[in-house]
């Protein structure tokens, strides 16, 4: 049985959005020499040329404090086996001690003072470039300026329908050709 509504409510549209599968980040940034995390899954790829991303704070969120006052942040993409990160970083971790983490700097940009979380997936680190207005969010926008793979297996943390999933690769399709490269 489907459910359909002409008027949506804010409950029934995060239902719905919540059937789009994403990718699970950890948002981290310095400030005065403390790194700051945060668990986000609105993050998007924006441009290619120039390079940019978007991820989506809520405004009451303390991270989106933090980003206003910073001039850098990274976007650390989760590994199917990071879950306990993505708890610890949403504020959801109930253990007396958090979860084994590390932060790396970046070899790239060694001079702007950024971090990455250690073993991840992947990380893109970004300068702010923009902050726009999105309702109850900020929409963060940044220039990459250094992205990071970790090793294999490459396998990502996914959150769908309010639970956290692994992707298992039973059979591989390739994408459609690109038309606008």
């Amino acid at each position: 049985m489907t459910e359909s509504s002409m008027t949506p409510d804010s409950r029934a549209f995060r239902n719905t959005i919540g059937l789009f599968a994403t990718g699970v980040t950890v948002i981290t940034t310095e400030i005065k020499g403390e790194v700051h995390g945060m668990t986000a899954n609105a993050v998007a790829s924006l441009s290619l040329d120039p390079m940019l991303l978007l991820a989506s704070v809520g405004k009451k969120a303390r991270m989106a404090g933090l980003l206003q006052e910073a001039s850098t942040f990274t976007v650390n993409i989760l590994r199917a086996d990071q879950e306990s990160l993505s708890t610890f970083f949403a504020g959801g971790w109930k253990e007396p001690e958090p979860p084994p983490f590390q932060f790396a700097g970046w070899k790239e940009q060694p001079q702007m003072g950024m971090t990455r979380l250690e073993n991840v997936l992947a990380a893109i680190a970004c300068v702010k470039h923009e902050i726009l207005e999105g309702g109850d969010h900020w929409i963060i926008v940044g220039r990459v300026v250094a992205l990071h793979q970790g090793e294999p297996p490459r396998s990502p943390l996914l959150f769908y329908g309010g639970r956290y999933y692994q992707l298992y690769v039973t059979k591989e399709h390739p994408a459609p050709p690109r038309r606008d490269m």
